[in-house]
């Protein structure tokens, strides 16, 4: 391995209304980059999406105009815990593939610091193929009024949401960091940051994997650059 390619990994992860979008934007601005798993599994379930054709033969009756209908899919996979890992084995190697895609870029370009949004992370295994993971939380009295005051959530969605989910307290007894973001939105970036330095000396173990092939960083500059 290359150190001079070996990237950081941060996983960060947090329960549905924890405040784990906005500590992403943040690190953001602090110039970390960041590959959304939500956005990711949108993108898929879009028409051209690559998840597409193999949801509409799984679960006939839930694609509409060549993208996937979420309401009439999640009607199908909301309370039927078998069709929900039928779905999970559509979309998680997708979702994969993408994250090594984003590291691979990142790689090229030399970006020391990389961070994977996975809200299941977890749930889902994905600490193994991070270097550390960030768990972002809040009191639950502030969680349950964060999530409620989302348009057409109720407390039974809410409920059903949660019994997916590991229990925030076994989360942050896991986490290498955690985040309160409760405690506002300054002292959520000054942890952020401090974060990110600390990240920026540790061994990177998990990027680039051993069958790396590097990709080319995109040749911005390259008329500038002298040769050697």
């Amino acid at each position: 391995m290359h150190e001079s390619r070996s990237v950081k990994v941060l996983g960060l992860t947090g329960s549905i209304g924890m405040g784990k979008s906005t500590a992403a934007r943040m690190l953001k601005r602090l110039r970390v980059p960041v590959h959304d798993s939500d956005a990711t599994v949108h993108r898929l379930l879009s028409r051209g999406g690559g998840a597409v054709q193999h949801i509409e033969r799984e679960f006939p009756g839930s694609v509409r105009d060549g993208a996937v209908d979420r309401a009439a899919l999640g009607a199908i996979v909301f309370r039927d815990t078998t069709a929900l890992r039928r779905l999970e084995a559509i979309l998680h190697p997708l979702v994969q593939r993408s994250q090594r895609r984003f590291l691979a870029c990142c790689a090229a370009r030399r970006v020391p610091v990389a961070v994977l949004d996975i809200p299941l992370l977890y749930e889902t295994g994905a600490e193994r193929r991070v270097d550390a993971v960030i768990v972002v939380t809040a009191p639950p009295t502030i969680q349950r009024a964060r999530v409620l005051a989302r348009p057409g959530m109720t407390p039974e969605k809410l409920a059903g949401i949660l019994s997916r989910q590991m229990p925030d307290r076994e989360k942050r007894r896991r986490a290498d960091f955690v985040v309160a973001s409760s405690l506002g939105r300054a002292h959520t970036l000054r942890g952020l940051r401090r974060i990110v330095t600390l990240a920026r000396n540790m061994p990177g173990r998990h990027w680039p994997p051993r069958s790396f092939t590097p990709l080319r960083a995109r040749p911005t500059h390259a008329r500038n650059r002298p040769r050697h």
